[in-house]
This record gives C-alpha cells, structure tokens and sequence, in this order.
C-alpha cells in the first residue's frame, strides 16, 4: 500500500476516449472528506462485464474513505468526474482487449482517479497527484500491484486468478463546475497551521547527567515493540499506546488512550470542519549541506504532553517494513514515542527526553546494529552500548556522527597547573598585555563615536551613572577619613584622589571598563594607622605615606613577575563567595546607618538626644563588617547643631524628633524604590524604546536627585542628617618621608604587605568578574599591566595624603553591564537576559573621573544637601542590582523554588539536584567563614581578612574534591 506523502510512479493517462470516439462519455458525483493526497488506495468491489460495470462504480466510488493519516480532513466536497474504460488481458487470459491502451496526458493535468479491476472481485482505486507521476502506467501498474497485492488485497479476503485476470483503467479527469470553484475559494472549512522549527542542541552524555538518568529509567521499564507490522501511522501510535496502557506497572489511572492519541496531533480541540490531522510535536536528524537540509527518514520521534499524566513515558517501536507517512518520512522504520505531564523540572520535559534519545539515534550505525537485534534484551544492550560510545565521545568524536554538530556540546577544558617557569621571565605578563591592547587603544576613544554604530547616548548616561555610582560613596568615605584621622585626609583630597586616579586610569589602563574606588577595608587599614600613630607617636601622615609606598612596591613586584597567573586558581564559585559578601556588606551598611539613626532619633526624649557619644574607635572597634565599620564611625559624624539650609523654627533645630527617623527610613526605601524601578523599566511596555533605556541608564541619577530635594525642600522643617565638612588647607603637600626611624619603616612594610595582599586579590578578582566570559569582551585582558599602573597611581597618592584606590566591587560589571547591548531570550519557557556585546570605552570612566574633579567646585553647597539616607538606598541598590547574575544567588533561591521552575542553566543539566544543594551549603560555609573574619570585632583580625580570601583556593581544590565529585565541581564552576 503507498504512503501517504509519497510521490506516485505513475504517468498521467491520455485524454478523454469519448474525444477519440471510443467510448461514451460519463460523469459522476464522488464525495470526499478531504482534498486528494498525493496517493491513497482504496479497496472496492468491482464487476466482470464492462457493461455492467459503471452502474456498479457509481454506486460504490462516494463510499470509500480517503483519510489517511498525516493527512488534512475538510468538509465533504461534491466534484463532477469524466472517465473513459480500456480493458486489458492480462497475460494467458482468454479475453481479447476491449479498448486501446491509454496515452500519457501532460504532467500537470488535471488529478486523475485510475482503477482496476481484477478478475478476482476486487476493485484497486488510486488517487495520484499530477505533479509527481513520471512512469509509464502500464510498467507503473504492474509494479504497484506487485508490491500491494500481498498486502491491500488480502485485507478484503480477495482471491486473483492470475490466469483470467483481466485489468480495466478507468481515467477520471476532474471537472469543476464555475458555481463550485467559487464556493472553493470560501473561507468555510479553512484553517490556519503555524509551523515552528528549532534547532536542539545534542545531547552531551559525557557532561548531561540526566542523558544517563532517562536512558536507565527506560531500561527499567522498558517498553519496546521490535515487529511492529501495522502500516499506518495511527495504528502504529495506538499500538504503542496500548502497549503503555497495558503494562503491568502502570501507574496512570487516568490513562485514556483515545485522549492522548488526539493530543498527539494538531487537530486536537479544532473545529470538526477544519482539522488537520499533521504531528503536532517531533524531533528529526538534519544534515546541512551545499544543496540544503537533508533528513533522516528512517526514524522519527514524537514528543507529547499531557495533563492526564503522571509520570513520564518511553516506548519504542521497529517497524517490520519502512514506512512513507509524509515528506521528510518516508522510509520510517523506528518510532520513539515520549510523554510526559506538562509540569515538570526544566530538564525532565518531553522534549529534553526526546533529545535524549533523538541524540542516541542520530548513528546510522547504531541503528544498523538495532535492525539486527532480534530481543528485547539485545535491543536495551544496543542502547547501553550506544550511551558508553557518547560518553568518551569528548575525548574521541564518534566517526558516525562526524556530520552533525559536535561542537555544540560544551567541553569544560581543565586548567593545566601552576609550574615555576610560568612566572618568569621577568615583565613577561606586562610586555603580552601591552602587546594586546596597545594596537586597540585608538579604538576605546572612537568605537561608539564614529562609524555607522554610534552609542553617544549611551555613553552619556552610563557616565552620569558612573559619576553618581562614585562620588556619593567618595563624600562618604570622605567625611569617614576626616573623623577618624582628626582631618588629614578629608572630603575634598578625597574627591581630588579619587578624580586624579580615575583619569589617569582611565587615560592609561588595559581594561578601561574597570573602575577605581576607595572602599570600607581601605578606611579600615586608615584607622589602623592612625592608632598606630597616636599610640607610639608617629607623624600620621609620614607613617601613611611610608605605608602605600611599600604597598605600590610589593605590586610592583607581583606585576613583574607575572603573580596575577594566581587569580586563575580562584574559580568561578570562589568568587562568587567574595562578590556575595561584598553585596552583604553594602545592605548591612545600609541597615547598620538606618538603625543607627533610629536609635538616635527615635524614642529619645528631646532633652536628651545628644547625650551619648560613642568614640570613634570604639564604633570602629565594634563594627559588624568590613564596611559597617565605616558606617558606625560614620554616623557619629553628625553635627550637633547641623547647618539648616532654610530658617526653621528654634525648637526643630534643637530638638530632633522622631519624624528624623522615619523619615529616613522613608527616603532610603524611596530612594531604593524608584532606582530599582527605573533600572527594570526597561522591560516594560510603556514608551518608547530607547526612552526605556535612557531611563534604565539614569535610574541612578534620577533617584538621588529626586529623593534629595524631596528631604530638602519637601521636608524642610524636619531636620536631616547630613556630611562632615572640613575644607583643608591644601590638597597637594608631600609628607616628610625622612622623618620616620628605620623600625617606624620596617613596621610600615609589615602593614604595606598585607596592604597589598587586599589590593592584589580585590584589583585582580574585580577585573576577571569584569572580564568574564558571559560580557563578551573582544579586545583582551591586561591583569599585569593594570596591576603595575594601580601601584604607580597609589604612590603619588601616599606622598599627598589622599585615599587609596583600587579596583570597586560592583561598580566594576555595573559599568559593564550599563554599556553593554542586551537581549532577552527564552528558553523552555523561562526568560533570561543574553549580553550580545559590549561597548569598551574610555570615554564613560574618564567623563566620569573629570566630573568628580568638578565637584570640588559644589562643595559644601549644593553637595551638603544629599542626605545620608539617599546615601543607604544607594547601597541597597547596588547590592540589589549585583545579586542579579551571582550563581550562588540563584542556587540558593533554588530551595525556596518547585522543581518546574528551574532554569535550565548548565549545572541544573549537568549535575544532580541533590549535589547542586550541597555545593550551595559548602559555599554558604565558606562566606560564614569570610563573614567571621570581616565582620568581626577587633580590628586587626579584618586585616588578615585577605589571607582568609587566599585559603579559599585550597579549599576548594583539596577539601570540596573529597565531598563533592570533581566532575560536579567542574560543571558548576563552568561558564556555560
């Protein structure tokens, strides 16, 4: 019997005999439920006598039924129908030829209808198509009867006399009539199909730990049909089916096998007068070529979903003789079925099931070998066999396969170890970094400028951010170096520091996109210092200026011979760990300030409220972080008396009440609010396009701005907190370096070293989260040669008393990520964001740096006027917005999720669920170990917190090894 979809080969008959004389003309009425597929055979009773035989076809032609499946079903059409008889004997018949035989009409007649009628009582009926048929009818016929005779004949208990067979071929041309043409243009009966294609990525068993998993819960229940002798696709299906139903095991109670046959194709819930009977869902082999897309046939797999199931479902089934159901399916000899509920963990859907097995039958050798297998049991051997093959397929590609895509299966490259050569010769590292990014430094003032690809706006807005990002936290440590060093290094060197730093880094780094900040643990180290200083009575900014001079020496001395080749040792989930402590540090900030004005505003009598001071060093002493430390001495910064910007009345500018505190509390989460907002605008649908990303870009900017003249102007007879202000006498004076002893020198080493311990690991691990793979930077690193400039940069620094600076977390991907082009992509139905490229400018940091620089101009007024609450939601907000990508974020979130809503991230593909949790817990331990050294106490146990950074690398490489799998380890610390 010929499949549907399968070209007919035969040749189209010649015209009409009543034209050449030989016949009278007839014309008939035949029904039909769908449009005449390109080859259907239909069994019918037929006559002897040819007198009698069109009374008889006109009875019996309206009653077949033409469906086949994989075919379209439309409402029943009425067509008129002109035939013509011939009459052959077949050989040895004793019946002489009633009529000539019939010529070959041109090929794109009209579709031809073409019977014979046997001696034995059958009647074949065949409907071809025109455009397909090539061969003569008589060698076509004889073919085709062949090949069916075995088949379709014996489905009717028909007997064929093969000695007094006698053959007719009744031609019917089509005849439409205008009135009905018409009535087929009309919409009734019509319907729409969308047809979507997607590229699926191989299955990788090496890496992919659920490929094993679906392929042992097969083997366990193993459904598996090795002589499947139906023909047609649905009655392949519903055996199949059954066989699901009926095994003993069966766990669905609610399994309706005509329900999930009807969801199995696209006529499902449609109308009755417009279905299409196609497969809804399927995953095929394609081999891309010169000449196009080329599919394997002989195998397909249909996926399924249904809400009727609990669990999910294989089977598999080898058909006796291939099968033609349709184009791209015509030598069909293996059917993988696969169902599963619709509610299911991202990596356990139909369709990663169907991948999973789709990968598997990809091997025309593999499914050589499944031809052969003559048992269930050979057959699941084949298959563990197949799976043992894809799994060193890394180490080895599989001959067979060599034509798909490889490639497409992500490969972990391990990092080959440390060795002592690596790190000479001397300025090696410098020299390579040089080398790369010299050739490209023209580039980081015109990409973005000039050409057709002009970004202007978006290095306007990303600068306005980048100058709000860094001088807010500038004043802020500002007015903390003034309390807490009686005024040597104040607001304004602050501000002059941090403009001079970032210009000359901007003008001459390797990575300009990395920005330069003074941070808590650098306050910290001040702190320290100027104990130091007051308890053996030392020249604070002598013994300061010694300090960053044996800091720039020693990462001279890393630069130079090439230690930034360590940082490679920390991996991607060490640095998540620091990056999420960071963050941590920026919200306690924020909660440390909001209570602190609290417990001085709030609940305090008014005559009273400026009772109790705290020292300085006692807060420091007892601060609860790297950067809480800041805050608690921040907040004793607050005047007494405040200079009021407008005339309020006497008893609001003695007696702060509690509107202070709730007020702030108010404004900090406005300030939050609005930022945060305006940051995810972008994914909203009101304005236009580039006016969401404008707004996006400034969300920073807006928000300080809006917030602050609401508590200055909204507010006005509320007193707020606001900045020390000191303005020093002058900003550039060298310290005295001759006047410290050898052992006041020496001690500075001591503390320079472990100085530049801090700035070694937070400069290099800022700048690899700012190089990682997923930014999709193009023009290259330079660890060695940035290294070496922020040593240089931090010498001039130490001599003229202003803050040190290195590389700031989060500012640093922030940066990146204002600059960069982003897409939103789905994948199974969950919506991530994709960095397509990223602008690498000067331009942004080296406005941003000569905007700081200008600030020093609106110092006190208008600067003053920024309260510190606006201050906190700066905090919140980028902690908030740093959180966004940390992996560690996500696994945590991840106990609080239902298993269906799991990304389909690489580790949820690769490594089982159970391990991911116990790889989060280990690395919630390691940041409780980095949270009891930063957050502890006592001062000089913070400053031992970068060695604490440096024993995470044996501890992940020897302790987490002897817990956890390496391979497991190695997937979840991949990039992709």
């Amino acid at each position: 019997m010929q499949g549907a979809g399968q070209a007919a080969g035969w040749a189209l008959p010649g015209p009409p005999a009543e034209k050449r004389g030989r016949a009278p003309e007839a014309r008939l009425k035949l029904s039909r439920r769908s449009p005449p597929p390109t080859c259907h055979s239909v069994l019918l009773r037929g006559s002897l006598d040819p007198s009698s035989f069109f009374p008889k076809f006109n009875q019996l032609l309206p009653a077949p039924n033409l469906v086949t499946p994989g075919r379209a079903r439309g409402p029943e059409e009425t067509r008129s129908y002109t035939f013509w008889l011939s009459c052959h004997a077949l050989p040895g018949a004793d019946r002489p030829e009633l009529t000539g035989t019939p010529k070959t009409l041109p090929c794109r007649s009209v579709p031809t209808l073409r019977m014979q009628a046997l001696l034995g009582g059958s009647l074949l009926v065949v409907v071809g198509s025109p455009g397909y048929l090539k061969c003569d009818v008589d060698d076509a016929s004889e073919t085709h009867e062949e090949s069916l005779g075995e088949e379709a004949f014996d489905t009717v208990n028909s007997s064929i006399v093969s000695g007094e067979s006698v053959r007719f071929f009744v031609h019917v041309n089509l005849q439409v009539q205008p009135s009905q043409a018409a009535e087929s243009e009309l919409p009734d009966g019509c319907g729409l199909l969308h047809t979507s294609r997607k590229y699926l990525k191989l299955k990788n068993f090496e890496e992919e730990i659920r490929a094993h998993r679906d392929l042992d819960g097969f083997l366990d229940r193993a459904s598996i049909i090795l002589n499947e002798t139906a023909t047609s696709l649905d009655d392949v299906l519903r055996a199949m089916l059954l066989r699901l139903v009926h095994k003993p095991d069966n766990t669905e109670p609610d399994c309706n096998v005509d329900l999930l046959m009807a969801v199995l194709f696209t006529d499902a819930g449609t109308p009755m007068e417009g279905k299409v009977h196609l497969l809804s869902d399927t995953i095929q082999g394609v081999t891309a070529t010169v000449t196009g897309v080329q599919y394997q046939q002989s195998w397909l797999c249909i996926i399924c979903t249904s809400k009727s199931l609990l669990k999910r479902h294989v089977c598999i089934s080898r058909l006796v003789r291939p099968q033609n159901w349709g184009e791209n399916c015509c030598e069909v000899r293996f059917v993988i079925l696969v169902l599963a509920p619709p509610k299911m963990k991202s990596t356990k859907t139909a369709t990663e099931v169907g991948r999973t097995f789709a990968t598997m039958f990809l091997d025309i050798t593999f499914r050589q070998k499944l031809l052969k297998t003559r048992t269930e049991e050979e057959f699941k051997e084949a298959l563990v066999h197949q799976r043992q093959l894809l799994t060193v397929m890394d180490q080895g590609p599989n001959p067979s396969l060599k034509n798909y895509s490889i490639s497409s299966i992500c490969v972990q490259k391990s990092h080959q170890p440390l060795q002592h050569k690596d790190f000479f010769p001397v300025g090696k590292g410098i020299r390579e970094d040089f080398a790369r990014r010299f050739p490209v430094y023209s580039l980081d003032f015109t990409d973005g400028i000039i050409g057709k690809n002009k970004a202007v706006g978006k290095f306007i807005t990303t600068t306005l951010f980048l100058y709000f990002a860094c001088l807010l936290p500038t004043i802020a440590f500002g007015s903390l170096n003034d309390e807490i060093t009686y005024g040597a290094i104040d607001v304004q060197k602050t501000i002059a520091g941090q403009s001079i730093g970032g210009l000359l880094y901007a003008l001459f780094s390797g990575q300009p996109l990395v920005v330069l900040l003074t941070t808590a643990p650098l306050a910290l180290y001040t702190h320290v210092i100027r104990g130091i200083c007051d308890d053996y009575e030392l020249d604070f900014n002598t013994f300061y200026a010694w300090t960053g001079l044996w800091n720039s020496f020693f990462l001279a001395l890393y630069a130079l011979f090439n230690f930034s080749l360590i940082m490679s040792l920390f991996k991607r989930s060490t640095e998540e760990i620091i990056a999420l402590f960071i963050s941590m540090t920026f919200v306690l900030d924020a909660v440390k300030g909001t209570v602190k004005i609290f417990q001085k505003y709030y609940g305090i009598s008014h005559g009273n409220h400026n009772a109790d001071h705290i020292s300085v060093l006692s807060l420091l002493g007892l601060g609860t972080s790297l950067n809480t430390s800041f805050h608690t001495a921040l907040n004793t910064s607050l005047l007494a008396n405040p200079p009021e910007l407008t005339s309020v009345s006497s008893r609001s500018a003695e007696h702060p009440s509690r509107e202070t505190a709730v007020l702030s509390l108010l404004i900090m989460l406005g300030t939050l609010w609005l930022s945060y907002t305006l940051y995810q605008f972008k994914k909203s649908p009101y304005l236009h396009p580039y006016m969401r990303e404008i707004l996006s870009d400034c969300a920073l900017p807006i928000s300080v701005l809006t917030f602050s003249l609401i508590s200055s102007y909204g507010f006005r007879e509320i007193k707020m907190s606001k900045f020390r202000y000191n303005p020093s006498e002058s900003l550039f004076k060298i310290a005295e370096m001759q006047s410290l002893s050898l052992g006041a020198i020496g001690s500075a080493m001591g503390l320079g070293f472990l100085l530049s311990m801090l700035f070694f690991i937070e400069q290099n691990l800022v700048a690899a989260l700012a190089n990682a793979p997923e930014n999709r930077l193009v023009k290259g690193t330079a660890y060695h040669w940035d290294l070496l400039l922020v040593a240089v940069i931090n010498t001039g620094l130490s001599l003229f008393g202003m803050p040190w600076i290195h590389a700031a977390y989060p500012h640093s991907p922030l940066h990146v990520r204002a600059l960069a082009v982003v897409e939103e992509r789905v994948e199974n139905g969950h919506i991530y964001e994709t960095i397509v490229n990223v602008w690498e400018t000067r331009l942004t940091t080296l406005g941003a740096s000569i905007l700081v620089g200008f600030s020093l101009l609106l110092l006190p007024v208008p600067l003053q006027w920024i309260p510190k609450p606006v201050l906190y939601g700066l905090f919140l907000y980028i902690a908030l917005t740093s959180i966004d990508a940390n992996q560690l974020f996500e696994r945590m979130a991840l106990l609080l999720k239902d298993q269906a809503s799991y990304p389909p991230t690489h580790y949820i593909r690769r490594v089982p669920q159970r391990k991911i949790h116990y790889f989060t817990g280990l690395q919630v331990l390691q940041l409780l170990l980095l949270c009891a050294f930063g957050m502890s106490p006592l001062p000089y146990m913070k400053m031992i917190f970068p060695l604490i950074m440096m024993a995470m690398i044996p501890i992940r490489y020897k302790l987490l090894p002897r817990i956890i799998e390496a391979k497991y380890l190695d997937a979840m610390d991949a990039e992709h």
